[in-house]
C-alpha cells in the first residue's frame, strides 16, 4: 500500500481539512467499527420473492480494508446497502459505532451516515447542474462546515485526485474516469471513518482504475476503513480481508495481510 502523504504536503488532509467524522458522544466502546449479525433481506414483487441475504454475519474493524466479491445477483450490493443503512433489513442487527442503525430514526440515521460514512458508486451519482467542486463540497456543507472552508477543502481534495484544473466543470463536461474521481473526492472529503465503494473501478480504464485504487489504499493507510464491492480480482486482493458472497451467504473468507 502507498504510504500516507506527509503532513504539510499539498496532498495531505491531516492539517488542511477539519475532521468531521468524530464518533457520536456517549457511545459504548467496541472493538469493531461495524458488527452485523444474522442479516436477512428479501425482495418481493407480487407473488415473487427473492432472498438476497440469508443470515449474514460480518464485522469490520477500524481501519480495515475489506473487499467483497461474488457472482452478479448474489447479494453483494444488497449487503453494502443494508450494512450502510441505505436499505432496511428484514431480520438481524447492524451495529456501527455501538449504535444499532436499524433502531435509529430516519433523520438520525441520515445524520450518522453524513458524519461517519462516505459512498462511492459505479454510476457516480453526481448532481449534473453542479460543478465538480460544488459536488465535492456537499458532504461538508451537510455536516455544518462553513461555505468558504467547504469550498477550500473540496478544491484541495480535487487537486489530490488530479482534477485541480476541472474544479468548475460540470459532470457532462468530464470523462467517465474524471467523474469517478470527483465521486471519490466527494466520498473522502469529510475523512469518514467508513467508506463504502460499490464497483469503484468498474467503469474505468486500467490507468484510471489504478489511480482510484491507489487513493483508496492511501486513505486506508491513514486509518479509514473501507468496504469495497468488486468484480475485479486485482481490487479484491488489494485489501486486508476478502469475503465471497454466494446465494446471499458468506461462502468464503480469506485474510490477505
Amino acid at each position: 500500500m502507498r504510504s500516507p502523504t506527509p503532513p504539510g504536503h499539498p496532498g495531505s488532509m491531516s492539517e488542511s481539512v477539519m475532521t468531521v467524522s468524530d464518533p457520536p458522544e456517549d457511545v459504548p466502546e467496541t472493538s469493531d467499527l461495524l458488527s452485523a449479525r444474522d442479516i436477512h433481506k428479501t425482495y418481493r414483487s407480487g407473488a415473487v420473492e427473492v432472498s438476497a441475504l440469508r443470515g449474514v454475519d460480518l464485522d469490520v474493524a477500524p481501519g480495515e480494508l475489506l473487499t467483497v466479491m461474488g457472482p452478479s445477483g448474489h447479494g453483494k450490493t444488497t449487503l453494502l446497502n443494508c450494512l450502510s443503512g441505505l436499505d432496511s433489513v428484514d431480520e438481524g442487527s447492524v451495529v456501527i459505532d455501538g449504535l444499532d442503525i436499524q433502531e435509529l430514526s430516519d433523520g438520525a440515521r441520515t445524520e450518522h451516515r453524513a458524519r461517519r460514512m462516505g459512498f462511492i458508486f459505479q454510476s457516480f451519482n453526481l448532481i449534473p447542474v453542479l460543478s465538480a467542486v460544488e459536488n465535492v463540497e456537499l458532504p461538508l456543507l451537510a455536516v455544518g462546515v462553513g461555505g468558504r472552508q467547504a469550498r477550500e477543502q473540496a478544491g484541495e481534495m480535487l487537486h489530490r485526485v488530479g482534477l485541480g484544473d476541472r474544479l468548475r466543470h460540470r459532470p457532462a463536461e468530464l470523462s467517465g474516469g474524471e467523474q469517478q474521481r470527483v465521486a471519490t473526492a466527494r466520498a473522502l472529503v469529510t475523512e469518514p471513518a467508513l467508506v463504502w465503494a460499490d464497483e469503484p473501478t468498474g467503469n474505468l480504464d486500467s490507468s484510471t482504475a489504478a489511480l482510484v485504487l491507489d487513493l483508496l489504499q492511501e486513505v486506508n493507510a491513514q486509518g479509514q476503513a473501507l468496504v469495497v464491492v468488486t468484480h475485479d480480482d486485482g481490487v479484491g486482493r488489494a485489501g486486508d480481508r476478502l469475503v465471497r458472497i454466494e446465494d446471499g451467504v458468506i461462502a468464503a473468507e480469506e485474510v490477505l495481510r
